[in-house]
């Protein structure tokens, strides 16, 4: 399917010129992406490693989830509510970066292995909530985010530098 039209329209609203061509909007959109990803991936870490075993082994698993999720998601929605303004502003070269894909990938994959982990291992959490070491299939969903969620800062990084751009030539 090519959305390369749709991304086309799309850049020449009004909306994406005025962020685009803005002084300080971007940047402020920018600034807020980062510091959400920084409070979003701060909470994610904390609890990824307290099923990893390796942080806060001595708190139960559901108390370091009730209070850190909650953060997280707030986090998770400016993010990603930044992260579509900064799509917006350039639909066209961002959709063709293969870091940007790479990165989108990133995402969907992350919330695959949430959901895998809060429908299957974290229903019987009653069971191994306060082990120091969680079950290995908590550890391995731990250890998955922290991959996952690497790459995609990684990737959200490397947007910056594409030299597979064909428009760079």
């Amino acid at each position: 399917m090519n959305l390369l039209p749709f991304f086309e329209w799309l850049e020449g609203t009004a909306g994406s010129i005025a962020i685009r061509e803005s002084t300080l909007l971007y940047p402020i959109i920018e600034t807020s992406h980062v510091l959400t990803l920084c409070l979003f991936l701060g909470m994610i870490a904390m609890l990824d490693l307290r099923l990893l075993g390796v942080g806060l082994r001595g708190v139960p698993v559901s108390e370091v989830a009730g209070r850190l999720l909650p953060w997280a998601l707030a986090g998770f929605v400016m993010m990603a509510i930044s992260g579509m303004l900064l799509f917006y502003s350039g639909p066209v070269r961002a959709s063709g970066n293969v870091f940007f894909r790479v990165k989108m990938v990133m995402i969907l994959l992350t919330g695959v292995n949430a959901l895998l982990f809060h429908f299957t291992i974290y229903r019987r959490v009653a069971e191994w909530d306060r082990d120091a070491t969680p079950p290995w299939r908590a550890r391995v969903a731990g250890l998955c985010s922290m991959v996952l969620w690497c790459l995609v800062v990684i990737c959200g990084r490397m947007q910056a530098y594409n030299w597979f751009d064909k428009a760079r030539g």
